[in-house]
């Protein structure tokens, strides 16, 4: 199976054969900024998780906002970090083993931050969304643009505009979910954590409906990107 999957992610697997459009890449592009723009909705999972304790008031060892908002910081910061730390790696490996990292450490960073929530462990969060997230995030940022430019040098701006104005407008399709999820149709009102704490859980019947999404287009827009031949 590994040696398989090794293959199949190798950068010489992803390179087109001739005739193949490279309009089909731009879409691809913007799927996964879609889906890691959901760095910028993940402010509506901070005041609820201030009250996990007292579920309908905070009570005195719930999280404090100020203490919740390094976990935006601290993925930003791995974000950019990243980009730059495996900038070389990403142009070496190709956009489909690269991309197939990234969907792994952004969903193993949601995973990660689930066993924080259930034993209300704010470092694991750090851990989880922050720091293994945050190098999802950078890595999947470059790894499409990249890709992008080499099928369009004729238009870069073009191209990479496509795919990067994905990355702020995920958090329209997340809020709503959110909301949405408040109204009590996509969550359980009777679990301990209530309708309006839609952090990642363990399992998938806890899982909100937007991230399970978001990680599996993730690996799936992922999977089929191409490189234009030399």
């Amino acid at each position: 199976m590994l040696s398989f999957l090794n293959g199949y992610l190798d950068r010489s697997k992803t390179i087109a054969k001739p005739g193949f459009n490279r309009w089909f890449v731009p879409p691809a592009a913007l799927a996964i900024h879609l889906c890691i723009g959901q760095i910028y909705a993940y402010s509506v999972f901070n005041e609820p998780m201030t009250r996990l304790l007292g579920v309908s008031e905070p009570s005195a060892d719930d999280w404090q906002l100020t203490s919740l908002g390094w976990i935006f910081s601290i993925a930003l910061f791995v974000l950019g970090a990243s980009a730059a730390i495996f900038g070389k790696w990403v142009e070496r490996s190709g956009p489909r083993k690269t991309m197939f990292v990234a969907a792994l450490c952004f969903a193993g960073g949601f995973f990660i931050s689930s066993i924080g929530v259930e034993l209300h462990q704010l470092w694991l969060i750090y851990i989880g969304h922050g720091l293994v997230g945050g190098i999802g995030l950078g890595i999947g940022y470059i790894s499409p643009v990249s890709t992008l430019i080499k099928w369009f040098p004729d238009k870069p701006g073009l191209a990479t505009g496509l795919a990067i104005m994905g990355f702020g407008k995920w958090h329209l399709i997340l809020a709503g979910g959110h909301t949405i999820g408040r109204s009590g149709k996509f969550y359980d009102t009777n679990d301990k954590l209530g309708v309006a704490l839609s952090a990642v859980k363990l399992d998938n019947n806890r899982t909100p409906l937007n991230d399970r999404f978001s990680d599996g287009f993730f690996i799936k827009s992922s999977l089929i990107f191409r490189l234009p031949t030399d």
